[in-house]
Order: C-alpha cells, then structure tokens, then sequence
C-alpha cells in the first residue's frame, strides 16, 4: 500500500513531518487526530495508558506558529508522538506497572525524550508495559492489559508491547522503546510495525530507569530505541536519538563514527538462520525466511542458510546469566538474598529457565567477569563472521503473536510450535529469549522488520482464521546501524510494507 493510500493516522513519521513542513497539515489537526482515534479505538486496544493532551496541544499550537513565522524547531516539528511509558516525562507517572508508583510525578525529561522534544516532537502520552519490563505479554495493576490490534485475544508483544500497538492501530506518529530481552524487536514483530535496537551504548539511557534504584546510564546489555511504522523513520529518530554519535566506556562517552559499509542491498552477503535446537522456530516463521532467501537471492544477494556466527548453545548460556545478573543487580536486598538461597539448590546439569535464572541473578563479580570474558570470545566470533558477511537475518521470536495467558510464570506458559519434522512442540514462552539473545549480548544492531501476513486459527477454537503479521530481524556488526537501516529500507521499498490492520482500527 503506497503512503498516498494511507489515513493519515497511519502514514510513517518521515511523511508526516513532510507534510508539517509544508503546512500541508497542522501539528494540532494531527495531534486532535491522533487524540479522537485514541477515544474512540484505545478503549479495545488499551495501548495508550497515560495522556498528557493540553500540553501537547499548547506545544501544538506553538509549533504551528513558528512555521507561520518560517522557524523550525528540527527534523520532527510538530510531530505528535508518544514514548513507552518507562521513559520519564516530566509531570507525568513512571510506573514500570507498579502500583506503589502510580501517584509519583516526575519533574524531569529521560535524555532522549529531551532530545525528542529538541528536534521538535510533540509528546502527547504513554504507552503501557508489562510489570518491570519483564514480560512479552504487556500487563500490569496499574494500567491493566494491552491487547493486539490484529486480534485483541492475543499478545501485542513487550515489555514495549503499549508501543507497538499504538503505532500498529494508527494512535501515534512515532515511538520510542527499550529492549534487553528483544523488548523493540519482539512487539514489533507481533505487531507488524518496525524497531531498531542500536549498537549497544549510542543512545543513552539516563531517565529509563525506576527510582530509588537507579541504573548506569547504559545498563548492561539493554538498548534504547526507536520504533515506527517505517524504516525510514527509524532512520530519521536515530539522527535525533544518538546525536551527536558516541559510546559508552568504562571512561565515559567518547566520539564514534558510523562503521558503514555502503554495500547496496543487492550485492550484501547475507546469512540466513531460520531455526535451532535452542528456539524451535513455527512453521509460517520459517517459510517466511524461505521466501525471503528466494527473493534476495533473485535479487543479486548472495545467500548462505547454513552459515553460523557462534554456537548456539554457548550463546544462549551467556545471554541467560549476564541479562539476569543485570537484572538482579535491581533487585531489593531480600529479593537476592532470596535468589542467592535458591541458586545452590539447583544441579550444576541443571539447564531450566529458573536454574539459569536464579543462577545469574546471584551472581558475584568473580563470576560475572569470568561470563563477560566468554561473551568478549562471542563478540570476537562475530567480527570474524562479519569478515565474511554484511548481515545475518534471523527469527526475532519463535511464533506469531500468540493467545494471551497471564496465568503461572513465563515459563510456566505454553505455546504450541510447528517444528520442521511435523511435530507440535509446547514451547515455553521464555525459549525465545535465545532469539533474543543472540546479538543482544554482544551489543549488535539488530531491526525487527515485517515480511509478511499468516493466516493462523483463531483463538476461539471456531475454526475461523485470523490474518497476522510474521516478521524477522536483520542483524548486523557492531556500529553498522546504517547499513542495517538501509537494508531494512530496501526491503521495505521492494519486499513488504506497512499494512495496517484492518478492520480492527478503521
């Protein structure tokens, strides 16, 4: 579907900060847009969870008038946008779905909503999370339960799940998330929009965190991101996120420039994985990554489906320990005295989510230093993989967007998987965190992309189908966000665009 085609409630960011440019349309006849279709649709969707419409109507106005008067305030003046919820906003909540936070007020913008507002967005709400940022089903006391606007029985994803679905029913013209456990490329892919997790530590993470227990302002394997119907525009947002362009050390920020390779899309070398043994991978994923490798091997692309960056299982291993030693570094005192009492009770053999879960989150430094040395051999693997290929496209998760279940703990929860030999696995939800990951814990770039629309039955055992979005992640060396973009562009261009998702949100 071309742009022209499009409401403007669904028109990728890049177009609508074109047309705000011209005075083709008004920041606030765009942002009242946005405000009616959030009363009349958020209702079934609940994504959008906190609204903050007479100040962003004021800045509204305000943007109006400075293009009246030939100013502009940056690349999105007067774009109407929202940020997940767990960004600080000043007068507005940061929750994190915790109800002992709902009454808190924040008196100060997250650095990237700053530099949001700087390029001359107009943040207007929030969008809704899943408890701690720990889910890929995004519920909480607070705000109650985000549903998907292809089918409201199942998942939008998370923990930026509110984020996805947002920009997937046509309530917001941009977003913005985070992702340590495929938090952007995981709702994105549920829910049939795009997202950019950057190179680890070039957008900083000052104001995502949940006082009185703050982070670093790079936490440890987590990424702060964009996230929209288009590639493009996460191309636009990362001018404004990451500028100027550095990276986090242990002295500091210092200066980077992109690591570009230019390679046009057509002659990339590109690696495609569509399954392991770790993360069974469902059928229509995996016929999806076949018909891409067809298209881009007609395309020029040379395509190599048996090449493999790292072992797989090694990979997993030190992704599972050092997420949960960052996370358990939030936890209170008597919830890691609690893990530090469990972790000993497991068998050494023992390889359950809740073994390796315990296990990392009461690490001591002796033992986190002796897994960072073996993520620094993965990330050594990758170089060397890089040398032979531009990209690596792989599943961002194991299924479509699957039926909520808000019942037991994440691992506890099932999803059916149709695995190559024709044989139904029931999945625990938490295996995917492997696709997860796989470049996040050696900081790449990795952008969740649509490729195509599944029939699936739907969740009401009727027989009926349901039509729902499938997608993959492009993966590319540390630093080489642009190309990955670019790719993302071109198959954007020429493979598969933004559908919305009809008749859900019309």
């Amino acid at each position: 579907m071309s742009d022209t085609a499009l409401a403007p409630a669904f028109l990728p960011a890049h177009e609508l900060a074109r047309r705000l440019r011209r005075r083709e349309l008004s920041a606030l006849e765009l942002l009242d847009h946005y405000l009616a279709r959030i009363e009349r649709l958020n209702p079934r969707f609940n994504a959008v969870v906190v609204l903050d419409a007479e100040r962003a109507r004021a800045r509204a106005r305000e943007a109006d008038a400075a293009l009246a008067r030939g100013q502009s305030w940056g690349p999105l003046h007067g774009l109407p946008m929202t940020v997940k919820e767990s960004f600080n906003v000043a007068g507005l909540p940061t929750t994190y779905g915790y109800p002992a936070f709902a009454e808190r007020r924040l008196d100060g913008d997250a650095v990237t909503v700053q530099r949001l507002k700087a390029a001359g967005a107009v943040v207007f709400g929030k969008t809704n999370v899943p408890v701690s940022l720990a889910d890929w089903q995004t519920f909480n006391p607070v705000y109650g339960t985000t549903n998907n606007p292809w089918d409201v029985s199942r998942t939008p994803g998370g923990s930026s799940g509110g984020s996805a679905a947002a920009l997937a029913a046509g309530l917001t013209g941009l977003e913005l998330g985070s992702d340590i456990g495929a938090s952007i490329r995981d709702p994105a892919h549920y829910c049939g929009v795009w997202g950019l997790k950057p190179t680890w530590g070039v957008v900083p993470q000052a104001g995502h965190e949940l006082t009185p227990v703050p982070c670093a302002d790079n936490y440890d394997i987590t990424a702060v991101g964009p996230m929209a119907r288009s590639a493009f525009d996460l191309a636009l947002a990362m001018e404004v996120l990451n500028q100027p362009l550095t990276m986090f050390t242990p002295v500091g920020r210092v200066p980077l420039a992109w690591a570009t390779r230019g390679t046009p899309p057509r002659r990339c070398r590109v690696a495609i994985l569509a399954d392991d043994a770790q993360a069974r991978v469902d059928a229509p994923l995996r016929a999806a990554l076949a018909r891409l490798a067809d298209f881009l091997r007609r395309e020029g692309c040379t395509v190599d489906e048996q090449a493999r960056p790292v072992d797989s299982a090694e990979a997993h291993a030190v992704y599972l320990h050092l997420l949960r030693a960052a996370t358990g570094a939030r936890f209170t005192d008597a919830d890691y005295a609690a893990a530090q009492a469990r972790a000993p009770r497991y068998a050494a053999t023992d390889m359950s989510y809740p073994a390796r879960m315990d296990r990392g989150s009461a690490t001591g430094h002796r033992d986190w230093v002796q897994f960072d040395q073996r993520r620094d051999k993965l990330r050594q693997q990758w170089a060397a993989f890089f040398e032979r290929f531009d990209l690596l496209i792989c599943p961002t998760a194991t299924t479509p967007a699957f039926v909520q279940n808000q019942r037991g703990e994440r691992w506890e929860r099932l999803i059916p998987v149709r695995c190559a030999d024709g044989s139904v696995l029931q999945q625990p939800t938490t295996d995917a965190l492997f696709w997860a990951g796989y470049p996040g814990v050696v900081g790449l770039p990795a952008c969740s992309v649509p490729l195509e629309l599944c029939d699936e039955p739907a969740g009401s055992g009727s027989g009926a189908t349901v039509r729902l979005p499938v997608g993959a992640q492009i993966i590319g060396p540390a630093f080489g966000d642009l190309d990955v973009l670019a790719f993302a562009q071109w198959l954007e261009r020429e493979y598969h665009a933004f559908t919305p998702p009809a008749p859900a949100v019309d």
